[in-house]
């Protein structure tokens, strides 16, 4: 694949992706964490290299989006989505899903929201998704108690990217070996030519050992699994409170875990416990056992009468003898008990087994001395028994386990991934549920017959929409109290209606429906039907009247737009604030006109509504959103558009409530002028 011919995507960032372990996967997948894995791409720079591979796939120029409020309604609708993930990896996925005008990017996304939706979001699924995240390489294992060897140069590079966490040492012979030897516990020649070697120390020659790193290199398992334990753990959890198909044996990889330490060393075997408590407490129970020895022989010596006579003195002094003599004529038997009662504490305390025992009786030896003492050299001839007896137990469980783990470690990065992935959907069901969304029906355009003219070819091309009990999420109330919404478009078409009415919200709404029609997403409404669009204007209300260079822009702007909008929506929002109301109506209507020829879709709120119709060349659709009276003080609303009808402002409104209320000619007059 070339990376580079993904919009956004430079050299740098191309050769970044190339170290990634399957890049192409990944970007067909939209993957954003294993993108975010390539050297200096974050997160949210993975999203937007996701999204440009979809675009390049798709054909698409990603400009459906074409004005500042489209994009706003657009970041608002995402947001809304985001709210629903809980992780970080969903909360980028979902970047990657935008409005696009090419029919085959909005039909795969549909296929993944037609599943999304029927997804339970299920609590326990929620909260077992806290805890997963994208699993990460360790950066920091190094084995310093062993190498590998070599007298090959190329054999030596081979070894040391197969293998970065041993040393890789170069030697020219066995006498090469013997030296390294020396300096490692463990020496592992990959070269046939040792084959046959005597070399004193632990030194293998195991041709194969890149082929076997599990084995080789324990190690890089076990601290992959000590990394993502709780992560996986979790993916598990999800698995197993959702209805998501696992596809493995949760209970063995479980299992599998449950045998790993936090720090990466074996864990749950009693005999690796019992010799790394024997080799912790040796020290500690040896001088105990010392204390036990002599506490029982002082008591000894306080109980007994001893009795020496003159002659056997002067014999003990004549000879040179002392107080071990002494002992052993006259206390030789309760010794023996002291020096038997300091072995077995030793041995109990440390739990010893037979061989162990052996060993550890001879630190208390049978001459006898006061205070006793414990022979250094059985002590530390002890400690250098246990320690490798725990050395070799731990080396045969790191190498079992690791070679468990390694055969699982794609069935948990598959794990995790259906677990991430699954958040995603259900962001999607759950914003689906929450704002009683509905997947819309996408329409083809109605076709024009071979002799149209290329006007009427313009207007085969243009999109529609038609919405049915619709309610905008983006209205700062919940969306039970936003009153449903039923308005249908085609063409140009005017809204007219009362301040406060609802016209703005309704704008929103068709925006809101188009952009996630075109994501592939439910839209919130029981009903719709989109004819797909090439690009969305949307212009929100201009706040004040524009001065003479800024209404020029806006002019050239809309000239642009009148020109080339054939697949266009075009919404806008009470353009006419732009200058004085009878130059606004001319320049709507203009626009309009050009808008109408051209085959675009267009909705303008305006309150000229009527000043606008009578000035365009040709007949244009007015909607209105009615208000149906005031009921103290208050506007009451049919918020649905009334097609082909010119909605009665606010001040007709309330003229018409005052004559209705006084028997004024003044009042009647008024209202005479909204005729």
């Amino acid at each position: 694949m070339e990376f580079e011919s993904i919009p956004g995507v430079g050299a740098k960032t191309a050769a970044a992706l190339a170290e990634l372990d399957d890049p192409e996967r990944a970007l067909e997948t939209g993957d954003v964490a294993a993108l975010a894995e390539a050297p200096g791409v974050t997160q949210g720079r993975a999203a937007r290299i996701a999204r440009g591979a979809i675009r390049r796939e798709h054909d698409d120029d990603g400009d459906f989006l074409a004005t500042d409020r489209a994009r706003e309604v657009y970041r608002e609708v995402l947001g809304l989505l985001q709210d629903r993930t809980v992780t970080r990896y969903a909360e980028a996925r979902l970047e990657t899903f935008y409005p696009s005008g090419a029919r085959s990017r909005i039909e795969e996304v549909r296929e993944f929201a037609r599943e999304a939706i029927e997804r339970e979001a299920d609590d326990a699924a929620i909260d077992a998704l806290d805890g997963v995240e994208p699993l990460s390489e360790p950066s920091n294992v190094t084995v310093r108690d062993r190498c590998l060897a070599t007298t090959d140069a190329e054999r030596y590079r081979a070894a040391t990217d197969a293998m970065p966490e041993l040393s890789v040492e170069v030697v020219e012979d066995a006498r090469g070996l013997a030296e390294l030897a020396r300096g490692y516990a463990t020496v592992i020649a990959i070269d046939e030519t040792f084959a046959g070697v005597d070399v004193e120390g632990d030194v293998r020659v195991e041709p194969d050992a890149l082929e076997k790193p599990a084995e080789i290199v324990p190690e890089r398992a076990l601290a992959f699994f000590a990394e993502n334990r709780d992560r996986i753990r979790a993916a598990i959890d999800v698995h197993r409170a959702s209805d998501l198909d696992p596809d493995a044996d949760l209970d063995a990889l479980e299992s599998a875990l449950e045998r790993l330490d936090a720090d990466g060393t074996p864990a749950g075997d009693e005999e690796l416990e019992r010799l790394e408590r024997a080799v912790d407490d040796l020290d500690a129970a040896a001088g105990t056992s010392e204390s036990v020895a002599n506490d029982r022989l002082r008591e000894s010596i306080r109980e007994q009468d001893v009795t020496v006579e003159g002659s056997d003195l002067l014999s003990l002094v004549e000879q040179g003898a002392g107080v071990d003599s002494l002992l052993s004529r006259e206390l030789a038997d309760e010794y023996a008990a002291a020096v038997e009662a300091a072995r077995e504490n030793l041995i109990d305390a440390l739990d010893l087994d037979s061989g162990e025992a052996e060993i550890a009786r001879r630190a208390f030896g049978e001459d006898p001395t006061f205070p006793v003492e414990r022979d250094e050299d059985v002590i530390s001839r002890l400690r250098e028994e246990l320690q490798a007896a725990r050395d070799r137990r731990a080396t045969r469980l790191k190498k079992e386990l690791a070679r468990d783990l390694a055969d699982e470690r794609e069935t948990a990065q598959r794990l995790v991934r259906a677990a991430l992935e699954l958040d995603v959907e259900l962001a999607v069901a759950r914003f689906a549920a929450d704002f009683d969304c509905a997947m819309p029906e996408i329409v083809e355009p109605a076709a024009t017959d071979g002799g149209a003219s290329a006007t009427q070819r313009a207007r085969e091309r243009a999109g529609g929409v038609a919405i049915e009990a619709g309610r905008s999420p983006l209205l700062d109330v919940p969306i039970e109290e936003v009153d449903p919404v039923d308005y249908e478009v085609g063409g140009v078409a005017l809204l007219s209606g009362v301040n406060s009415g609802g016209k703005t919200s309704t704008l929103d709404l068709v925006a809101t429906v188009v952009i996630l029609a075109q994501m592939g997403l439910p839209v919130p409404a029981e009903d719709a039907e989109i004819a797909l669009f090439e690009d969305l204007h949307y212009h929100a209300k201009t706040q004040g009247t524009l001065d003479a260079g800024a209404f020029e822009s806006t002019v050239r702007e809309f000239a642009d737009l009148a020109t080339g909008g054939a697949g266009s929506l075009v919404l806008v929002d009470e353009l006419e604030s732009i200058t004085e109301p009878g130059a606004s109506a001319k320049i709507i209507a203009g626009i309009l006109e050009a808008l109408h020829e051209n085959g675009a879709t267009a909705v303008f709120v305006s309150h000229l509504a009527g000043e606008i119709r009578e000035t365009a060349d040709f007949a244009v659709t007015v909607d209105g959103i009615e208000a149906e009276g005031l009921v103290d003080g208050e506007l009451q609303v049919n918020r649905s558009p009334v097609k082909d009808h010119l909605a009665r402002s606010t001040p007709e409104l309330i003229v018409e409530k005052l004559a209705g209320e006084r028997d004024s000619e003044f009042y009647e007059e008024l209202l005479e002028k909204f005729e």
